[in-house]
């Protein structure tokens, strides 16, 4: 099986992949460029499933990744997610102190996570964004300047990098969320666990959204039905200023009476609604 992944090789994404259950013995771990990246080579069946970070517990949410599904790829199906602790390493190449350093790569998610500890540690060094954190790690290592990378101890490794300091986070216990993705006519690559607790995400907007209440009467639909909400973005539709569509993941199965019932009251007051799936959801916290 061929399973697309976040890269490059030494990403949080890449570690969540080799950490999962479903990535099993003789399955392809294949890295993408970007979060949009990703999740359109699962659309194109180029893989077979595809995994992307969804949300940080500390900096919110991937915006390429709710808008790539939000708006871009109507071909794949959440088939499942995962949920990595995050813990950040701070990098240089051998020779480069912390007195040294006059600039810090990384993924912009990642420099935030660690806003606090790089300033009382290295307060005149500029933050650099890069794609992603093992892109962060590869910079430096090719670079003759005085920088430091956030990154995992796996992409040091992998470059040969002295590793300064570890756990430089802000907030221990860190987490990032992560959604497996597939082409939605094949149906998910994985077995189904039929006995565990379950999700559903969907993407509505609606030309009532100007209108007082009307998000409120969307949600309704929900609570009405003692169905729990565990998590809303809203994100620009990209039309006109002041016009969202709203992403919400809540439990159960649309298959569920309840919940498909739910969706159905929704499709009353949005103008667009789409499941973009149901699936399995990651043991611990929601």
């Amino acid at each position: 099986m061929r399973l697309g992944y976040f890269g490059p090789a030494g990403t949080f994404t890449h570690a969540a992949l080799l950490a999962s259950p479903r990535f099993e013995r003789g399955s392809e771990a294949v890295p993408l460029p970007t979060e949009r990246d990703t999740i359109l080579a699962a659309q194109s069946g180029d893989v077979d499933a595809a995994l992307v970070p969804i949300e940080n517990s500390l900096e919110g949410g991937v915006n390429a990744t709710l808008d790539t599904l939000a708006l871009d790829a109507a071909g794949v199906r959440i088939v499942g997610e995962e949920v990595l602790p995050i813990s950040h390493a701070l990098i240089a190449r051998p020779g480069v102190a912390l007195r040294d350093i006059t600039a810090v790569v990384s993924h912009p998610q990642a420099l935030g996570q660690c806003r606090r500890h790089l300033r009382d540690m290295l307060p005149d060094a500029r933050p650099v964004a890069a794609t992603s954190t093992a892109e962060a790690v590869r910079t430096i290592a090719e670079s003759r300047e005085p920088w430091a990378a956030i990154g995992t101890t796996v992409a040091a490794k992998l470059h040969r990098l002295d590793v300064l300091d570890e756990g430089v986070e802000d907030e221990h216990g860190n987490v990032t969320r992560f959604l497996w993705v597939s082409p939605a006519a094949a149906g998910s690559p994985f077995p189904e666990d039929a006995g565990g607790r379950f999700k559903t995400s969907i993407v509505f907007h609606g030309s009532g959204d100007a209108t007082p209440g009307w998000l409120v009467a969307c949600l309704s639909e929900l609570a009405h039905r003692g169905i729990n909400m565990t998590r809303i973005e809203s994100r620009p539709l990209k039309r006109q200023l002041g016009h969202y569509l709203f992403l919400v993941d809540f439990e159960g199965h649309e298959d569920d009476q309840a919940v498909g019932e739910a969706i159905v009251g929704l499709h009353a007051h949005a103008e667009v609604l789409r499941v973009l799936g149901s699936y399995p959801a990651a043991p611990g916290p929601r």
